[in-house]
């Protein structure tokens, strides 16, 4: 059966894809499944392999769900006796510990603009891990030449281009672009999107006015710009673009290993009015 799961893992890595793998670490008693046994699944609810269904299995891929968007590993221990089994209808026996960790290939990060901080971001993104798609309307800037490690460099107008290319809901995105009027465009392009992370470049006032002008046209929720992480990057008093990168860097690192939640909220004491209108 294992043979499956480590097929199917790595057919969705090739692909990009991420998923939960589950794995018996321990059992005593009557379990449906032996120590080792593994079970992969993916955030849409399928599911690949067992850890031996019913009780244990129902639990366990909900608690693989929460691993895929934590970004943390968990261990569960599962001791059904007659009362558990009695309030969920389902009659199980033995204890069994589960070992829950997120699996995904090498993260994407998608760097709009290619000017100095996105030359350095793109440099560290790479070696700290991550696959670096480079995407700049000026071919002086973007090419591969440049970034001869990136993935991709693409030579376009970055709304022309996200209007026909669909990301994957586990890429990076950041914006970076060379000007506010470029930062706007992208950010209207990427806002509605479900993205593992979005990162906006720009001092608190011009993120605000980006903020308010998104809002004034319309069409965009106000939670889906409570998720974006703007100003970007942890505050380290950046001044460099070799400083900013670094300390965009360290944020991309962070989401990935799950410190998401903690960013999330000092966005949202940055930009109460959002907070508020949620």
């Amino acid at each position: 059966m294992n043979h499956e799961v480590f097929a199917a893992l790595g057919e969705a890595l090739s692909r990009g894809e991420e998923a939960a793998l589950v794995t018996i670490v321990s059992s005593n008693g009557s379990t449906p499944q032996r120590v080792g046994a593994k079970m992969l699944v993916f955030g849409d609810g399928r599911i690949v392999g067992t850890v031996g269904g019913g009780c244990y299995e129902h639990d366990a891929i909900g608690k693989a769900k929460t691993v895929l968007e934590t970004r943390k590993p968990t261990t569960v221990k599962y001791d059904l006796n007659d009362d558990f089994a009695e309030e969920t209808g389902l009659v199980c026996g033995g204890q069994m510990e589960v070992f829950i960790e997120p699996i995904e290939a090498a993260p994407a990060v998608y760097i709009f603009g290619a000017g100095h901080v996105g030359y350095y971001l793109a440099k560290m993104a790479h070696e700290t891990g991550f696959g670096v798609h480079v995407i700049d309307d000026r071919a002086a800037f973007a090419n591969t030449e440049r970034f001869p490690f990136a993935a991709s460099v693409v030579v376009d107008d970055i709304p022309q281009w996200l209007a026909r290319t669909t990301l994957p809901t586990t890429a990076y995105a950041v914006v970076v672009t060379r000007g506010h009027r470029n930062d706007l465009d992208a950010l209207r392009a990427l806002a509605p999107r479900e993205l593992r992370y979005m990162g906006l470049i720009g001092s608190r006032a011009k993120v605000a006015r980006l903020y308010e002008q998104l809002m004034t046209e319309g069409g965009i929720d106000p939670d889906r710009l409570a998720r974006i992480h703007a100003p970007i990057g942890l505050d380290l008093g950046a001044v460099t673009p070799q400083e900013i990168a670094v300390s965009i860097t360290a944020e991309l690192i962070a989401v990935r290993r799950g410190k998401a939640e903690a960013l999330k909220a000092a966005s949202l004491q940055w930009f109460p009015n959002l907070k508020a209108r949620r």
